[in-house]
C-alpha cells in the first residue's frame, strides 16, 4: 500500500515536472517567435497586422501604432516582441549609391503637394532614412527635391523609392541622368529649373540666388524666391550632384575674346539700367558691369565664363580695320558688300573708284561704339559707307575726270580729312584714306594715254638732245684742251705781231713821211713833165694837124711796144677751105716748131 502511494506520488511529480517542461518550451517557442534577426546588411520594415486604430483614410505609413506598413524600421541585430500573429517584418537589403551617382527619391506617403510646385520640399530626415521624422515634419508625397549621393543608407522602401542607376529604366529615365553632372573644362553650364516661382514679367531669366550651392541644394534655391526657367547663374568646369527632376544644364563654350579684339557684353539681365555714359554721351547709354545694358568695360583677350543665353558679346578689333571698297574682301569680311563707287565727274563723265579706307576702335571706346550702332558689321554698314560713298560722288563733281586723275593725291588728302572727322563722331579713329584704282571711260582713257605717249616721246627726244650737246660740249672741250698750247702760243703770237704792227706803224709812219715828201717831189717833176708833153703834142698838132700826129704816135708805141700787126696763121672763109681746122693746124705745126727750135 505504502509502495503504491510512493508511486503514485512519484508519477504525480514526473506528471509535474513533464508539464513544467512543455510549459517552459511553449514559453520559450512564443518567445522565440517574437525575435527577429535583421542582418548587418538589412532593413526591417515592420507590418503590423491589427491595432484598435486603423489608418486615416489617405494615409499608408503608421506613426501612432495603427495597423499597417510603420514608419519605423528594424535596424540590424535582435528584436523581441514583434508577434508573428501582429507582426510580418520584410527584411530589405541597404539601399547603396555608387561612387560618381546620385540617387532619386519618391515618396509614397506624406502631405499634399502644392499646385504651384512639382517637387516635394526637402525635409530633414536623416537623408530619408527617418520616415516618421519625414511625415511629422511635413513632408509631401511624389518625386523629392533632396536626393541621395554616393553612400549606404537604411531606408524605408516602403515609405521610400529609391531610384538609381541600376533601376532607372524601370522608372522611365535613363542610367546616365543619374550620374553626377560634369561641366568639362572650358565651358560652362547654362542652367534651367523646373520648379520654383514663375519668373517676373519683362524678365528673360530667373534672377542670381545665392546660398545654394549651384543649384545643388535645391530648396534652398526655392526658399530664396528662386523661379522656375532659363537661370542668370551658371556652372562652372567640375561635378555636381544635380538633381535632374529640378534642372537641366546645357553645356556651352567660354566665351573666347582672341588677341586683337576686345568684347562688349550687351546683357539682357541683371540689375536695373542705370547709365553711367555720362551727359556728353547722346547716342546710347552704358551700364556697369552686372546692370542690363551695355556694360561700359570691355573683356579683354582670353576666356571668360558667361551665360551666352542671356547675353549678347559683340567681338571689337582693337588693331587697324581695312575697308575696301573694291572687288577684294578682307579676311574679316567686314567688308563683303562694298563695292567700287561709282562717281560722275563735273564733265558728265562715270566712272568708277576703289578706295581703301583704315579705321581703329580703341578699347576704351568699343562700348561706346557698340552702344552707338550695335554691332560692328553694323558700323560699316550703316556709316562708313555711306559716308565714304557719298563724299568721293560728291567731291568728284566739282572736277573733270582729267582733273580728278591729275589731283589724285590732292584728292586723297581732302578725302582723309573730311572721313576723320565724320567718323570721328562715332568715336572712330580714321587712319588713312587711299584711293586706288580709277576706271575712267576707255575711249577718254585712250587720249590720254597717247597724249602721255608722245610727252614720254618728247623727253626721250629732250634727253637724246641734251645727250648730243652734251657730247658736243665734250668734244669742243676736248679740242680746247687740245689746243690750249697753240692758243697760248696763237696769244703770245698776238702779242708779238701788236709788238711788230706798232714796230710797223712807226716805221710806216716814218715811210709814209718820206714818201709824201717825194712824191711832192715826183709830183712837181711830173707836173713839168706834162706841161712839156702837152705844150709838144699841141705844137705836133699845130705842124702836121691832128690825124696826122695822131698816127705817128701810135707808130711810136707799136714801136717802142713791139705790138705785131701781122698774125702767125691766117683763117679765111674762102670757099672749099676749111677755116678754123686749117688755122688750128697752123697753130699746132708753130707750136712744134718751137719745142723743136
Amino acid at each position: 500500500m505504502k509502495t503504491n502511494l510512493v508511486m503514485l506520488a512519484i508519477g504525480g511529480f514526473g506528471l509535474h515536472v513533464a508539464w513544467y517542461w512543455w510549459l517552459a518550451g511553449f514559453i520559450a517557442f512564443v518567445l522565440l517567435s517574437s525575435l527577429v534577426l535583421i542582418r548587418e546588411r538589412q532593413v526591417g520594415i515592420v507590418v503590423k497586422r491589427f491595432a484598435s486604430r486603423s489608418l486615416q483614410p489617405g494615409r499608408l505609413i503608421a506613426l501612432a501604432g495603427e495597423a499597417g506598413l510603420q514608419a519605423d524600421t528594424l535596424a540590424p541585430g535582435l528584436h523581441f516582441g514583434y508577434w508573428p500573429w501582429q507582426f510580418r517584418v520584410i527584411k530589405v537589403p541597404f539601399t547603396v549609391v555608387s561612387q560618381g551617382e546620385i540617387a532619386l527619391v519618391m515618396a509614397a506617403d506624406g502631405a499634399a503637394m502644392p499646385s504651384e510646385h512639382i517637387l516635394g520640399k526637402r525635409i530633414e530626415c536623416d537623408d530619408f532614412q527617418d520616415a516618421r521624422k519625414f511625415l511629422a515634419g511635413g513632408g509631401e508625397k511624389g518625386r523629392q527635391l533632396g536626393i541621395l549621393t554616393a553612400g549606404t543608407y537604411r531606408i524605408n522602401t516602403a515609405q521610400f523609392t529609391v531610384i538609381t542607376s541600376l533601376t532607372a529604366h524601370e522608372h522611365g529615365m535613363m542610367p546616365e541622368q543619374l550620374l553626377l553632372h560634369r561641366v568639362e573644362s572650358d565651358m560652362v553650364g547654362v542652367v534651367t529649373t523646373l520648379d520654383g516661382q514663375p519668373i517676373a514679367a519683362g524678365e528673360i531669366a530667373g534672377q542670381t540666388i545665392a546660398g545654394h550651392d549651384s543649384f545643388q541644394n535645391a530648396q534652398a534655391f526655392l526658399d530664396d524666391g528662386g523661379s522656375r526657367g532659363l537661370q542668370e547663374q551658371i556652372l562652372l568646369s567640375g561635378a555636381w550632384n544635380l538633381n535632374p527632376w529640378f534642372v537641366q544644364v546645357e553645356q556651352v563654350p567660354m566665351v573666347q575674346i582672341p588677341i586683337g579684339y576686345v568684347g562688349v557684353v550687351i546683357s539682357f539681365v541683371g540689375k536695373a539700367h542705370e547709365d553711367v555714359s555720362g551727359v556728353d554721351f547722346k547716342h546710347g547709354d552704358l551700364v556697369n558691369a552686372g546692370h542690363k545694358g551695355v556694360w561700359v568695360t570691355p573683356l579683354y583677350p582670353g576666356k571668360h565664363p558667361l551665360n551666352t543665353r542671356v547675353m549678347k558679346v559683340e567681338l571689337v578689333p582693337t588693331t587697324n580695320i581695312v575697308l575696301n571698297w573694291a572687288n577684294r574682301t578682307e579676311a574679316h569680311n567686314y567688308d563683303s558688300k562694298l563695292q567700287s563707287i561709282t562717281v560722275r565727274s563735273k564733265d558728265g563723265f562715270a566712272f568708277n573708284l576703289d578706295v581703301s579706307q583704315i579705321i581703329h576702335v580703341g578699347a576704351l571706346d568699343a562700348p561706346k561704339v557698340i552702344s552707338r550702332v550695335g554691332s560692328m558689321q553694323n558700323l560699316v554698314d550703316h556709316v562708313l559707307q555711306p559716308t565714304v560713298g557719298n563724299y568721293f560722288r560728291n567731291s568728284a563733281q566739282d572736277f573733270t575726270v582729267l582733273d580728278f586723275l591729275g589731283a589724285r593725291s590732292q584728292r586723297q588728302v581732302e578725302a582723309a580729312e573730311h572721313i576723320r572727322a565724320a567718323i570721328g563722331a562715332y568715336d572712330v579713329q580714321a587712319i588713312d584714306t587711299l584711293i586706288g584704282d580709277i576706271n575712267p571711260p576707255a575711249e577718254l582713257m585712250t587720249t590720254q594715254t597717247d597724249r602721255k605717249i608722245a610727252e614720254e616721246q618728247r623727253k626721250t627726244f629732250e634727253t637724246q638732245e641734251a645727250a648730243q650737246k652734251q657730247r658736243q660740249q665734250l668734244v669742243r672741250q676736248t679740242s680746247l684742251a687740245d689746243i690750249q698750247q697753240q692758243v697760248v702760243g696763237a696769244e703770245q703770237g698776238v702779242n708779238i705781231a701788236e709788238l711788230k704792227a706798232n714796230a710797223s706803224v712807226k716805221h710806216a709812219t716814218g715811210e709814209a713821211e718820206a714818201i709824201r715828201l717825194r712824191a711832192l717831189g715826183e709830183a712837181e717833176a711830173i707836173r713839168a713833165t706834162g706841161d712839156a708833153k702837152a705844150q709838144a703834142y699841141r705844137a705836133g698838132v699845130e705842124s702836121i694837124g691832128v690825124q696826122g700826129y695822131t698816127v705817128m704816135q701810135l707808130m711810136q708805141i707799136v714801136g717802142d711796144r713791139n705790138v705785131r700787126i701781122v698774125p702767125d696763121v691766117s683763117v679765111t672763109g674762102q670757099p672749099g677751105g676749111n677755116g678754123i681746122v686749117d688755122g688750128l693746124l697752123g697753130v699746132m705745126l708753130k707750136e712744134q716748131t718751137k719745142k723743136a727750135a
